[in-house]
Parts: C-alpha cells; structure tokens; sequence
C-alpha cells in the first residue's frame, strides 16, 4: 500500500481538496487527527487515525505503526497552520522530506520571518516588543496608526489596528496574556494583494496574483474579496516578481509551497504583510482552479513526492470571489438564497459554510466568514460585478443571543 500521511484536516476548503487530489493522483490517504469525524464524511480518507497530533513522539509512533502494518509510507503533509512544519519535520526524519523545513518556520513564525527581512526593503518599520521592553512612548506616538501582532497569529487572529497610544497599551496587554513577544509595525496604506507561489529547486513559480478588498472591523482586517489579475503590465508585474523572488530566498525556501501577502505602497514599492508557508484558507485552491485550471494542493503533493510538478496556467480567466460575514451574535436558523445565488449570471461555485444551530459571531478572525461565491466574466469588473450580484442574495438569519 502506497499512501500519502496527512497531518489534520477541515471538512472542507484547500486542505480537504488535498485529500481528494491524493486519492485521485492514486495514492491511499491516511489522516491522522485528533478530531473524531464520520468515516462517512470522507469517503477518500483510507485510514483514519485518532491521536495527539500537538504530540511530536506520539505521531512520530504513529507512523511507525503503521509501516510496520506493511504501508508503505511516501510523504508525510499537512496544509493546516502549525502543522505544515510538524508533517515536515517527520518526512526529515523518516528519510521522505521535499519540503525545505527551516524555511518553513522562519514564515510559521513571524518574528523569525521579520529578521530574516530586516536587512531588505520589503518590511514595513518594525520593532519586537517584550514584556520587560521599555516602551519609547514619544516614538510610538510619531508612528501612529500601528499594527499589533501576536508573532504565531494566523487567519487574522491577535491582529490589531491602533490609532492612538490609549489603544496601543491595551491590546499590548491583551496580546501578552498569550505571547511573550509581540510585533509592532507601521500601519501602510494601499492596494494589498495575495502571491501564490510553489517553489522548485529554488526556482519561484508564481501561480496567481490576486487583488485583495480589506473590511477593517474593530481593528482587525478582514478580507471579504479576491479578483485574480491577468494582463498585468511589465511595470506592475516585474517589481513584484523580484520582490517576491527575493523575499522567498531570505526565508532560505528551497522546495515547498508559501503564500504572500503584499502592499503596493504609492505605486512604487511593495511591502511584505504576512508570508505563510502554505496555499491561502478558505476556498483558494477552487478559486485558482477556476482561474487557471492549475490544482495547487495537487501540484504541492506532487513535489512532496519529488515528482514533476506542472505549475503553469493551462487558462486565464476572470475570476472573482466575495465572502460574507455577519455583524449579529446568534445561533444560525437558516440561510436562504443559496439557490438564487448559484443561478445567477457567471457563478461558479457557492458556498456555505455554517450548519443550522451553529453560533454566529462578527468578524473578529477571518474564520468569521461564513460564505463564498465565485464567479467569472469577461473581464475583472464584470466577474466582480457578477460575484457581489450573487452574494447580496445570500441571507443568514439569526436567533439573536
């Protein structure tokens, strides 16, 4: 038995997809979680395993129990935050690794990913503060709005906007109670946008650049749009290809796949906002399917495996994707529209993703998204124009708590 170790999963979004593409590549998949789901719910997992998996030695036991139940083991992986350097970490040791695994925590850890920045132009101003740091309140204040940041954070979490030093003292409290450390950096302003890349023997292929729309909510930045860019002009393209060229060679990436997000500041420079060493959450890896025809958690298997990776456009299409929040706190009653949505004009996929009963909460995390449609046109306005069309028919109703 060939198969392919996973290291936790959701029920759906890239790291389910994961799952299917492995079974469909013709590998068994084995998931080791430490959630107990109905083998029902996922007819391509082959073998389900309940353990620790915040436990290195009880994984690692894991897997030696199951080659000697005779499965031959190619590659260990995981698309899930914290666990990517884990599944790395146990394919070094039982001799199966692709992945570059240190560079894989220098972007897990945001502290790590800033030193190895620190010397380039591709960081916004920075310090890392301390419980004992003694805070230069004069210089705060010269800086103002700040950004927040708790260095393990991930989806937005323990991420916060403050405009004033009032703001400033009480969510570095907050974020203290959970982290030593915490990163201070300069609020930017401008366009962001998401780089999803995968890299081949240290050459940086870069499978989509997609246009962000940021919802600032309380201080924290919730993104409720993507709109894949093709047709970009060499003046945009070429300065962001070196930036995201040389940001991934400081982190030492030798193979494996991350993602970036990036602000284009006055039209000039680009400036690194997060790097994570994954496929973006939520329903990216359909999104670039859609886009260009390119399966990015296949393509990610497919180097883990050290097999040739196809990691080109096979089409460009105008693709766009708008999420849904909710601002009530409540249990989910129902969510009508759904079949409107998908009718409408260049829709592709919809999404829901809460159950009925389920709590409903503001988007304090980008886990608050509770919905997506994706949908193309003829150009990036129409597929925009055509998403926002289609999710203004989505209704959550709530029981209010």
């Amino acid at each position: 038995m060939k198969a392919i170790v996973f290291i936790c999963t959701q029920r759906s979004y890239s790291s389910r997809d994961a799952l299917i593409a492995a079974r469909r590549l013709g590998y068994e998949v084995i998931l080791l979680t430490n959630r107990l789901y109905q083998k029902e719910e996922f007819e391509e997992v082959t073998k389900m395993v309940l353990c620790d998996v915040n436990r290195y030695e009880e994984l690692k036991k894991t897997i030696i129990d199951l080659q000697n139940q005779g499965i031959d083991i190619l590659t260990i992986i995981s698309f899930i935050d914290y666990y990517g350097y884990i599944a790395s970490k146990l394919a070094d040791e039982f001799g199966i690794g692709c992945f570059t695994t240190d560079a894989i925590l220098n972007m897990q850890d945001k502290v790590l990913s800033r030193n190895c920045l620190k010397n380039t132009t591709y960081v916004p101003w920075f310090q890392i503060v301390e419980r004992n740091t003694q805070i230069k309140t004069d210089e705060m204040i010269k800086r103002l709005p700040l950004i927040l940041k708790n260095p393990h954070s991930t989806g937005s979490k323990d991420v916060y906007l403050v405009n004033t030093m009032e703001e400033y003292f009480e969510k570095l409290k907050q974020l203290f109670h959970k982290n030593h450390q915490i990163i201070v950096e300069k609020y930017l302003e401008g366009p962001q946008y998401l780089v999803e890349t995968l890299v081949v023997n240290q050459k940086v292929h870069i499978i989509a650049v997609i246009e962000q729309e940021i919802l600032l909510y309380k201080g924290h930045s919730i993104i409720t749009g993507y709109s894949l860019k093709h047709n970009m002009s060499e003046e945009f393209y070429n300065p962001l290809k070196q930036a995201v060229n040389e940001i991934i060679t400081c982190h030492g990436m030798i193979n494996g796949g991350c993602h970036l997000e990036l602000r284009y500041i006055n039209h000039k420079h680009w400036k690194l906002i997060e790097i994570n060493p994954r496929i973006s959450g939520a329903g990216m890896n359909q999104f670039i399917l859609y886009g260009t025809g390119i399966n990015l958690v296949e393509e990610t298997i497919k180097l883990a495996l050290k097999k040739p990776c196809q990691p080109t456009p096979k089409y460009e299409l105008f693709t766009n994707a708008q999420y849904l929040i909710c601002l009530l706190t409540g249990k989910l009653l129902k969510v009508t529209g759904r079949n409107d949505a998908l009718h409408s004009q260049g829709v592709i996929q919809v999404f829901i993703k809460p159950r009925r009963g389920q709590s409903i909460y503001p988007p304090i995390t980008m886990g608050n998204r509770y919905a997506f449609v994706i949908a193309n046109g003829l150009s990036e306005s129409e597929a925009k124009i055509n998403a926002k069309v289609a999710a203004s028919k989505i209704k959550f109703h709530i029981l209010r708590e």
